[in-house]
């Protein structure tokens, strides 16, 4: 197992994720990068997350991949 971090970001800031997940590939670490995008997508709100990404780390800081919201809304028309 591996230790995570799944940071979000937009233009306009960073939501640092100081406690991260463990998991045990990259398939878990995609899926669990969907489940926190969509649960934020949820939030009742007027936010516009076609602008935010999330940005999956290691323990080092050295980002994994980086996961655009487009990517669960769709691509803007």
């Amino acid at each position: 197992m591996v230790q995570v971090y799944f940071h979000c970001s937009n233009t306009e800031g960073t939501l640092i994720d100081h406690y991260g997940a463990a998991v045990a590939n990259l398939t878990e670490a995609r899926d669990r990068a969907t489940q926190i995008m969509n649960s934020m997508i949820q939030t009742p709100g007027a936010e516009d997350w076609r602008d935010w990404v999330i940005h999956v780390s290691d323990d080092d800081g050295e980002e994994i991949f980086d996961l655009p919201f487009t990517a669960m809304l769709g691509k803007p028309h």
